[in-house]
């Protein structure tokens, strides 16, 4: 049987799209190993957030094809449907696949290693404008080459569907599952190329949702964490409309999951039925992300975002002020084109004063046919680091405040992978990491206190925490 692995790079949608294609691949006859030095084929899921992602990509392509040069290697992901002859250009790489055709995965690995194969659905696929491909047929099956890679991408617009892993846990599934229910963005952030390998957004229908989550839960997880490009706008393509709160409330009622999880949510988005909604379940965790980006007006409208910085407060401390113990953490970009020292201020400043309790920063990235990588200004990369390094201080700063405010307290906490002699590490549900005594199996609830350095004091297994 052969064997493959498979490695993710990027946010919770190509997490659960790492997902679908491991089950994928594992229906198809495949065997999973998390060692790629052995692996017969190796799937790469790609990020192309920053120029940063890209390079890991092609860093990682290098060190597979050193340690295995005779492993298959695929690229797929959001790298992939943007330059795929970039990477086609790299030696050890077989198939390139875009978003476009990652449905088709499975069945070109198992071409590609000799496993049965079913053939690829016809597509015209289609690529960059600075790639001219050459037609080739090979076993009755349509593709696209250039030199010794193959390259399947089409037009992502024309995407219609989520993509999504059948909803029963398996080998190499997270103790957390990420079920995404939203995929792709029509928002056109000046900074932003998502939107450009992604396509439109579009959901999952409730009634799928329903399902996804049933399965999951019938097959032990105990937290599901729901996820999207563009989450808040889920169901607004729907007919009829069924918004995020709606759905929410569905899975509530109409499942018997045990905790339900938000993964980042726009700030026009959390809105005061949201936040309720979030306070007054405790089967939701306590926790928001909502990306800030500036705390300067001037750099918002240039970013092309849909708020004002005050705003933003206003939505945080309405957060703060229902839910005291809630996890509050946000995206901060520093260093896009014309941002001054008196815009950079602002933005510390505001995320000094608003009760964050983690903070994820970025340095701006030009991303290729995005608005951004056109303008003037841009700011000297010793600025942009610097800028980095003061405001990654505030967030540790925030996250210890934060971790000071819980001690003493009896949170639950979940355990996320099987532990060492020890110690085993948890998540509480307002998304603090914590170690807990002894060694525990995966997947279990346990009730313990807080302390300031990750340890939990006391340790009293939940009555529901077998697996």
């Amino acid at each position: 049987m052969a064997k493959f692995s498979i490695e993710n790079f990027g946010c919770r949608a190509t997490e659960a799209d790492a997902a679908a294609l491991r089950h994928g691949l594992l229906v198809s006859g495949f065997h999973l190993t998390d060692d790629r030095s052995s692996a017969d084929l190796v799937v790469l899921n790609t990020c192309t957030v920053t120029a940063a992602a890209d390079s890991q990509t092609r860093d990682a392509v290098r060190k597979i094809h050193r340690a295995n040069p005779s492993a298959r290697i695929i690229v797929t992901g959001c790298y992939a449907q943007r330059a795929p002859d970039e990477i086609a250009a790299l030696q050890g790489v077989s198939w390139v696949i875009g978003n476009s055709h990652q449905t088709d995965l499975p069945k070109i690995a198992a071409g590609l290693i000799g496993q049965p194969n079913e053939g690829i659905s016809p597509a015209a696929p289609v690529t960059q404008k600075d790639f001219v491909p050459t037609l080739l047929l090979e076993d009755g099956q349509m593709s696209l080459a250039r030199g010794p890679a193959k390259i399947l991408t089409g037009e992502i617009f024309s995407q219609t569907s989520v993509q999504i892993a059948p909803a029963a846990r398996s080998e190499g599934d997270r103790t957390r599952p990420v079920l995404k229910i939203q995929d792709g963005c029509n928002n056109r952030c000046a900074y932003c190329v998502i939107p450009f390998v992604r396509g439109r957004s579009r959901s999952l229908p409730p009634a799928v949702v329903i399902a996804e989550v049933e399965n999951l839960v019938a097959a032990g997880s105990r937290e599901i964490v729901l996820s999207g490009i563009n989450l808040g706008a889920y169901g607004r393509d729907l007919s009829p409309r069924a918004g995020l709160s709606e759905v929410i409330r569905r899975i509530l009622e109409e499942t018997e999951v045990e905790q339900l999880r938000l993964s980042s949510i726009e700030p026009q988005d959390v809105t005061e039925e949201l936040i309720s909604l979030m306070a007054g379940s405790p089967r939701l965790a306590p926790h928001f992300h909502v990306p800030l980006q500036s705390g300067s007006d001037r750099i918002l409208r240039a970013m092309h975002r849909w708020y004002r910085a005050e705003h933003y407060a206003e939505r945080v401390k309405r957060i703060r002020q229902i839910s005291p113990d809630a996890a509050i953490g946000a995206d901060v970009m520093v260093g896009f084109p014309g941002e001054t020292d008196e815009n950079f201020q602002a933005t510390f400043e505001l995320s000094e004063r608003l009760p964050f309790t983690y903070l994820h920063v970025f340095s701006f990235s030009a991303r290729p046919g995005t608005e951004g990588a056109n303008l003037a200004a841009p700011v000297p990369a010793t600025v942009i680091r610097e800028r980095a390094r003061t405001l990654r201080a505030l967030g540790h700063k925030k996250s210890a405040e934060f971790r000071a405010t819980q001690v003493g307290r009896v949170l639950r906490a979940l355990t996320l992978v099987g532990g060492e002699d020890a110690w085993t590490p948890a998540l509480t549900a307002n998304y603090l990491k914590v170690r807990i005594p002894g060694r525990r199996l995966a997947n279990e609830w346990h009730e313990t206190s807080v302390c300031l350095d990750e340890t939990l004091l006391e340790d009293r297994v939940a009555a529901n925490s077998q697996k």
